[in-house]
């Protein structure tokens, strides 16, 4: 194991670590969950208000499919690509975690990744399905330090490849930026694209991300990317393996969107896809909503209606991708009940 020498042990993770699943005493003030939970509500159906107010309902209403035998094809190839990016991110998951050092089968990393995602979906008010993966994964290889430097930089290589994508579509397509979305596209994926590299930069050098310790999130997040790349400057293959697979887990995620499109009637370019659908994904993860939802649609609405497609039309493509990715999650249901529970004082489950 190339990272089987290098110490995760030390203190600057394992205290966030329990610090983000366990209450932590005299800390600064922080929102409660509930009233958080109950904000990212109020956010959703506030956006999806606005949105569903901008045409009349009947107008909605228009835009669901007479459903027929290929409406319901198209959308069980979505969720089987759906399952399929599941897949290929427990893989790259995987090869993270060997990079670093752990000893762990395909088939706990693939169980504990559809455990979190049904946590991520379904238990938004629990611990987040990402520390439900670190606490399993550190009590499966021992070291809670190392399991979650595993899942940020999964995550973070997941993160990089987007704007890349968009990019690279722009380029193919430059027809595309000559329109006010597709300058935001362009503006979007530039900006996400350096603020990753900041972050990573800083993470990685030494008289940054070598100093810091993990007292909140952010830093902890940093420390454990410090300490991960520093294994992977040694194997820049590994790296770019880890890459190849993030692109094609992004691609098979851009597929299910296209397959849901095709469903209910809506075709455009590959490259348009390709070149805006990776923004929406970037606007959803933002932690201002429940699922992404409203989000997800406005973002929809912003870079494929009017031109492209109608409002309506986006605002079903939003809730139908929303739905096979509920239904997808629900994989996950057998992993959360039956998988390791223990829990000890550093914050594992």
């Amino acid at each position: 194991m190339i990272g089987a020498g290098l110490d995760f042990s030390g203190p600057p993770l394992r205290p966030n670590l329990q610090s983000l699943v366990l209450p932590k005493p005299n800390r600064s003030f922080r929102l409660p969950k509930k009233a958080s939970f109950a904000l990212r509500i109020v956010a959703s159906s506030a956006m999806l208000t606005l949105l569903l107010t901008q045409f009349p309902a009947d107008d909605l209403q228009a835009r669901w499919p007479e459903w027929q035998a290929s409406s319901w094809l198209w959308i069980c190839v979505s969720l089987l690509l759906t399952l399929a990016a599941f897949g290929l991110a427990s893989l790259r998951w995987l090869e993270v975690c060997r990079t670093l050092g752990a000893s762990v089968s395909f088939s706990k990393v693939f169980s504990y990744f559809l455990a979190g995602q049904f946590v991520g979906n379904f238990l938004p008010t629990t611990v987040g399905g990402d520390i439900l993966r670190v606490t399993r994964m550190g009590a499966e290889i021992g070291d809670h330090s190392r399991a979650f430097a595993s899942v940020i930089i999964e995550r973070l290589t997941g993160w990089v490849v987007l704007p890349v994508i968009t990019l690279c579509a722009l380029i193919l397509s430059p027809s595309l930026t000559s329109s006010r979305r597709g300058a935001v596209a362009l503006a979007a994926a530039l900006g996400t694209l350096v603020l990753l590299s900041v972050l990573i930069f800083v993470a990685q050098h030494p008289r940054f991300g070598g100093r810091l310790q993990g007292q909140n999130r952010v830093t902890a997040s940093l420390v454990a990317v410090h300490q991960g790349l520093k294994i992977y400057r040694k194997v820049p293959g590994s790296m770019l393996r880890l890459l190849t697979v993030a692109v094609a887990f992004q691609a098979c995620l851009i597929a299910a969107v296209i397959c849901i499109a095709n469903s209910i009637g809506i075709r455009l370019e590959t490259s348009t896809w390709f070149a805006f659908i990776p923004m929406v994904f970037v606007a959803q993860v933002l932690p201002i909503a429940i699922g992404g939802l409203g989000v997800r649609e406005a973002a929809l609405v912003f870079f494929l209606g009017g031109s492209f497609i109608a409002s309506g039309q986006s605002v079903v493509l939003g809730l139908l991708t929303y739905a096979v990715t509920l239904i997808a999650s629900l994989t996950g249901v057998v992993p959360f009940i039956f998988g390791p529970r223990r829990q000890n004082t550093e914050g594992a489950l």
